[in-house]
């Protein structure tokens, strides 16, 4: 079959920019390919405290990759949960909605990336998201995007906010508006209390005829007329097939997807492809490189409570009627996302913006919550907002349907355990102030006492992702980088990629907003080069 465009992955960069260029480019054909299947009738993914089921398991939903072993968290495998469907990530994710600090924007811009400042982005983040408190400077309300208050707050997490606030911390009622520091409520992507994946907010909730939807289609590799893309290979129903590209192919497939199909299709270093039998058709070194991730650490309490309304094991027999509730109106305790508070801190009043994010959870998360816990409890997780280490994504196989090697290299720089040591000191003044500490309880693994050496050693085993891998295939305006300004492939044509994977930097909060930015004004480029024949590739013509 042909089509004009061919994207690869339904996640936050590609369904955003599907929708807006079948929009925008109403003569066009466009076919959204996803491994995973449609998600609009999953539970699961639809009742927000789903994600505490979705994200501990390989499922159909959950690609649930590890990682190599992990010097820096002592020998271990770290687990690395991706959404595997309609909506990707954004359809198992915790649905908080951040976008970063406006200076890790112009970070990009002072590393060459012209139009990637912190003005030029703010336009697409409010043209994407509709606030259900309305639009203002820094607010869209008009966008597909749902964005709202959530509408069921654990006691709990009252307790942590009122908490942090008795340590000393600011409060913060809107993490992306003029001030990014403070601690509060998150915000989050649902609509009527369902989870508002970028799956519902841009394809299922307005179909478009010329827009065609492929489910369970593994992409092999994409194809090359010389050195223009011109389509891709495809395994859906266990027949090979090929998809062919009138104008572009679109990689949207994620931090770890997007740079293993680029180098099963002949673009990455090519030492490392040549070693695994792929005819090198462009020698890249940087793709599968630059690997960044916030890594996490997490103090869990358990607690006897006189209010048995936190996520539990034992919470389970008050479920039904929470069911009904939600099924009925959308609201009461599965409205929940369980990350419900949080914040952004400074680890020193002198830096310029928080350095160390913080997410509230009235439930014991231990190891992503595949090891549960009978009894109530809490936990306070703490992340490195922005950390120095430097990981890789290559390849196992030259058969994209094996998972790619996945090394994030987590606190193999020494700042990074430092600055981690330093958030975990603050949340545990955090959880000492009366507000919380009059709760009683008794920490998994560690304690109020435990000198900084313990403390170290009880990180290295027990930190890990909290999801947010970017930077494997570089933006920049230099002939190293991945890809160009314009998010075109170098080296090639009619190939280009829309997904965290070309941040040249990790910014600082969650990434699920910034990606589907990303897919917006990725549809104004290609829509902007149909309209004047531009090629899909500086320097490069078909």
């Amino acid at each position: 079959m042909q089509y004009d465009y061919i994207i690869v992955g339904a996640g936050s960069g590609g369904c955003s920019l599907a929708s807006r260029l079948a929009d925008s480019c109403p003569d066009a054909t466009i076919a959204l390919i996803e491994a995973g299947p449609h998600t609009d009738r999953n539970m699961f993914v639809n009742m927000p405290t789903g994600v505490a089921a979705v994200v501990p398991f390989k499922l159909k939903t959950n690609y649930g990759y590890e990682t190599e072993p992990q010097p820096g968290l002592a020998g271990r495998r770290g687990y690395q949960p991706r959404g595997r469907g309609f909506g990707g990530s954004s359809a198992i994710n915790a649905m908080i909605y951040t976008r970063g600090h406006p200076l890790d924007y112009d970070e990009w811009a002072q590393l060459g990336c012209d139009g990637w400042g912190w003005p030029d982005v703010l336009q697409y983040f409010r043209r994407a998201e509709g606030n259900e408190r309305g639009a203002d400077a820094w607010h869209g309300a008009d966008g597909p995007l749902t964005v709202s208050d959530l509408r069921f707050r654990n006691p709990f997490s009252q307790r942590f906010v009122q908490a942090a606030l008795e340590a000393g911390h600011r409060p913060n009622n809107d993490f992306n508006g003029l001030d990014q520091e403070g601690i509060g409520f998150y915000q989050v992507t649902q609509r009527d209390g369902r989870r508002c994946s970028v799956a519902r907010a841009y394809i299922y909730d307005r179909p478009r005829q010329n827009l065609h939807l492929i489910a369970d289609a593994t992409v092999l590799r994409v194809t090359f007329n010389g050195k223009r893309a011109s389509g891709v290979e495809v395994v859906r129903g266990g027949r090979t097939e090929t998809l062919e590209a009138r104008a572009e192919v679109v990689l949207a497939s994620g931090a770890f997807n997007s740079p293993q199909l680029l180098m099963c299709s002949g673009i990455g270093p090519a030492q490392h492809l040549q070693a695994l039998g792929i005819p090198v058709l462009h020698d890249a070194p940087e793709v599968g490189q630059n690997l960044i991730d916030h890594i996490d650490f997490t103090i869990n309490k358990r607690v006897r409570s006189i209010e048995p309304t936190g996520f539990s094991l034992r919470g389970i027999a008050r479920m039904l009627p929470q069911f009904v509730t939600f099924t009925r109106h959308g609201r009461g305790m599965l409205s929940s996302n369980v990350a419900e508070a949080g914040g952004f801190l400074k680890s020193r009043p002198t830096l310029d913006r928080p350095d160390l994010q913080l997410h509230f959870c009235a439930a014991l998360v231990d190891d992503h919550n595949r090891h549960m816990h009978w009894g109530h409890g809490y936990s306070l997780h703490t992340c490195v907002l922005r950390p120095k280490s430097r990981g890789t994504v290559t390849l196992a196989s030259a058969d994209a349907r094996v998972a790619p090697l996945i090394d994030p290299r987590f606190l193999s720089d020494s700042r990074d355990l430092d600055l981690l040591v330093e958030g975990a000191h603050i949340a545990r003044r955090i959880l000492d102030a009366p507000s919380l500490a009059l709760s009683g309880g008794k920490e998994l693994y560690t304690s109020a006492d435990q000198n900084d050496a313990d403390l170290r050693q009880t990180i290295a085993e027990h930190a890990d992702t909290i999801y947010h891998p970017v930077a494997t295939c570089r933006m920049g305006p230099d002939e190293r980088s991945v890809v160009d300004l314009k998010l075109r492939v170098r080296g090639v044509s009619g190939l280009r990629i829309v997904d965290a994977s070309v941040m040249p930097t990790l910014i600082g909060g969650n990434t699920n907003a910034p990606t589907v930015m990303i897919g917006e004004r990725a549809a104004e480029f290609i829509a902007a080069a149909r309209r004047v024949g531009e090629p899909a590739a500086e320097g490069v013509t078909a």
